[in-house]
């Protein structure tokens, strides 16, 4: 069965939806690392999930709409743009390691590649903002924080996803 284009934007809604208020309540989570930026980075899996039903155009989407969904919950503008440029450089990274590297890597190291470059794109955004490239110094940090978080997210992730593929909706994606 072949998902049409109305329960395919459903879809896609409810999964930007998702990914927004599982960043909320992420935020709202406090972390005992004193590194700036360090996240769980749950929200992720959504993007991670939806790279893996839908193709990259659909990735794209979910994860740049579940970061404006975000903000316009948060009230946060001013982090919009390190999540905006996190979740572009994040999403691109995994979709072209799923796509030229899946025999290499399960998603567990497609979520560690995107938590990777997430925490890049982010850093580089705050260097070039404040003017000083020393930001840099955090990069060592969030990489080994998103290694350990990248694992759950991805092991998390292909137990969704063999969920969904088990039920109707998402039977052709």
């Amino acid at each position: 069965m072949q998902i049409n284009d109305n329960k395919r934007l459903v879809l896609l809604a409810l999964l930007s939806t998702i990914g927004a208020t599982v960043g909320l309540l992420e935020n709202s989570i406090p972390i005992p690392i004193p590194v700036p930026g360090a996240r769980l980075g749950l929200s992720n899996m959504v993007v991670l999930v939806t790279l893996v039903l839908f193709g990259l155009k659909e990735g794209i989407i979910v994860s740049l709409l579940k970061s404006l969904i975000l903000m316009l919950m948060s009230g946060n503008v001013s982090g919009f743009i390190y999540s905006f440029s996190g979740a572009l450089f994040s999403s691109l990274a995994m979709a072209l390691a799923l796509k030229y590297f899946n025999q290499i890597f399960s998603l567990i190291g497609i979520s560690i590649i995107g938590s990777t470059f997430h925490n890049i794109a982010q850093i580089g955004v705050s260097a070039i903002i404040i003017n000083n490239i020393k930001m840099f110094i955090y990069l060592p940090f969030l990489v080994l924080i998103g290694i350990i978080t990248g694992i759950f997210v991805g092991k998390t992730s292909e137990l969704v996803i063999q969920k969904l593929k088990l039920t109707n909706n998402f039977r052709g994606v």
